[in-house]
Formats: structure tokens, sequence, C-alpha cells
């Protein structure tokens, strides 16, 4: 939508770079795959409230072998969840261990990409674990089920008969910690259909998740709360995780550097451009990336608060929602809307007075 918009008459002739992003979220594995010419596979799963479902991945040859490249979305995504049917208490991320589980047993991996991000769970990652052969139980030696609500009757964790995994990096879009006012529960549960007593109750969960585990640091980790805390689960229910920005990651596969260096304008944006997008999302590092070798950058979102409006990363920004529709209007009309304030951004770039182009030393 918005490069059609881009091709408006006032913004004369121009050679356009389309390329894909990700930050570990939604649409990592597309662009990995894309990226390297790999292969796609389909593999039975459970979705984050254990309905069976089947889902996809991807695989893509590598110097020193081939890699898996996962979205724990495609299993445990808010996507796949209604907004009636979501319940957080009981949601777990069982559908990504298999699919972890699932992608070592059928090739011959060096090693895992798994993108962290867009979850409809808050279980640390118990689930996951679960499906790798951890087993958790109460007082009475009863398997307890995978999930928050099962936590406070937790009291032995077996990993006896877990699966050894290829080596995992974890693509993460944020950088919070599993608990506390910038954890996982507090910073984005509530878009998972929690209520504030469900915030309270998941936090507190977390916390006694981390008491239990003697894992104080490892909850404390930059990204350790990405994906519900499927960042701090990867880190203590895994041998030999590691968590990496998701944006890096994909910007490295994507030569995006050299890309930008080529541009003389780059434009980016997503559904919210908010203060959590400062948290390692996708856009803020491709406005990041175009600040640091002098390139000028433009935002176009379907909501922008405020305080991105005037950030300094972007020569300016453009949102859906200015249009004057209501929300639900403006998702219902999104393609058309983007190209009307695409065309309204190219008629506006001779007007914009950016300076000019630089390269760095």
């Amino acid at each position: 939508g918005w490069s059609q918009g881009w091709q408006d008459p006032a913004a004369g002739g121009l050679e356009i770079d389309l390329c894909p992003i990700a930050d570990g979220g939604e649409g990592f594995s597309a662009a990995m795959v894309a990226a390297l010419n790999g292969t796609w596979h389909l593999a039975p799963c459970h979705d984050a409230l254990g309905r069976a479902i089947t889902a996809e991945y991807g695989t893509i040859p590598r110097s020193d072998g081939l890699y898996a490249v996962i979205e724990m979305a495609q299993a445990a995504g808010l996507w796949r969840i209604p907004a009636a049917e979501r319940d957080i208490r009981h949601a777990h991320t069982y559908g990504v261990g298999e699919l972890l589980r699932h992608a070592s047993q059928q090739h011959q991996l060096a090693g895992i990409f798994l993108g962290i991000g867009g979850s409809a769970t808050n279980d640390g990652g118990l689930g996951m674990a679960a499906a790798l052969g951890w087993g958790f139980y109460d007082a009475a030696g009863v398997e307890l089920p995978p999930s928050p609500a099962s936590i406070a009757r937790l009291v032995r964790i077996d990993g006896s008969q877990r699966v050894i995994l290829p080596p995992i990096v974890a693509a993460c879009d944020v950088n919070n910690p599993l608990c506390g006012e910038h954890g996982a529960a507090a910073i984005f549960s509530p878009q998972k259909g929690a209520s504030p007593s469900d915030v309270r109750f998941l936090d507190d969960a977390m916390r006694q998740l981390v008491s239990l585990c003697a894992a104080e640091n490892r909850a404390l980790q930059p990204g350790a709360g990405a994906a519900g805390g499927l960042g701090f689960g990867l880190l203590q229910w895994t041998d030999s995780a590691r968590l990496q920005s998701g944006f890096d990651l994909v910007a490295h596969a994507l030569e995006l550097r050299r890309r930008i260096e080529r541009a003389d304008l780059v434009i980016t944006g997503e559904g919210s451009l908010d203060e959590q997008s400062l948290g390692g999302k996708g856009p803020i590092g491709v406005a990041e990336m175009a600040a640091e070798l002098g390139r000028p950058c433009l935002a176009m979102a379907g909501r922008i608060s405020a305080g991105l409006r005037q950030h300094p990363l972007f020569a300016a920004t453009h949102a859906l929602l200015d249009a004057g529709l209501s929300l639900e209007e403006t998702m219902q009309q999104g393609t058309e809307l983007l190209e009307q304030r695409a065309a309204l951004a190219a008629s506006a770039w001779p007007l914009l007075a950016l300076p000019p182009r630089h390269d760095p030393a």
C-alpha cells in the first residue's frame, strides 16, 4: 500500500527498494527464509489453549550447517486465539516446544533461530519445557499442567527426561526483564486479555517460578520477559540458548545496512508506533540505523503516540488514524488509507527541508 502511494506524480521518478523487516515477532521466519533461500516445513502441534493445529517453520542452509527458523507465534501466537476465548492464566507455550522438538528430530541441525514475539502466553516457558520433557509436580507428586495457574502448587521440577536441542538463538522483539513494573505481565499481558488482577497474579507467579528455580539473574536479563517470559524459559529450560535482538539478526541476514547506505530516504512503520516500540522493535532499529548512516527516516503507522510523533529519529510521521475515522473503520480501510498517507508524504517530500545526505567517514 505505501509503495503505491509513494508513486504519486509529485514524488517524481523514484527507485524503491522494498525490504521486509522483522524483530522476532510475526514475519520473522518469512523474512529469514526469503532472504536465505530456505525451505518450509509443516509440523503438528498445539496452540496456546491446547488445541491441535498445524504450524510451519523453515530451514536455511548456512556455511556451518542447516538451521531451523521458527516463530513461537506460529504455535502460541495471540493471532490464533479469538479475543473472546483468551485465558492468560491457562495459556501455555507447549506447542513451541513441540516445534523445537519436531525440527531437531526431523533435521540434522547445526542450530535454531527462534523468533519470540506475538505470544498469547505469560507462562515463563513452562509449556515449552513440558513439551521438551521437563516434569512439574505438586507436593503429592502429581504432574501439573504447565501454565501460570499451576505455579502456586509447584514444588518439584524434574529435568531427567528432557530433550537436548541444538544451540538456540532467540530473536527478541523487546528487552524487558521477566518481572516487575517493566516485566512481561505488567507491560504485555493486558494486550493479551489480562485484567488488572490477572496482571498481579501473573507477576506473582513468575516471581514464584524464579524463586523455585533460584534464577534471579536469568529473570533480570534483557529479553527475559519477551513472549510472556519465554525468553526466561529458554535460558532456564534449554542447555545452550542465548537471547539476541531480533532486529539485529534479521538486519544482518537482509544486508540492511548496505541497502540503507544506498538510499536517500528510508520509510518504516508498524501497526502502533508508541513507547513500547522503543524496547527493541524493528521500526526503531531501522530508524536508528538510518540516523547512524545519515539518512532521513519517515514513519508510517496505524497509530503513532504523541511521544513518537516528535521523536528525533524521524524526519516526519504519518498515522492512518489522522484521517479522522474510527479505529474499526481505519483497520477495514487500511490499504487505501496507507496509500493516501503515502501520497501525502510523497507530496511533502520537497518541503521537508531535510539536511543533505552525508556518508559516514
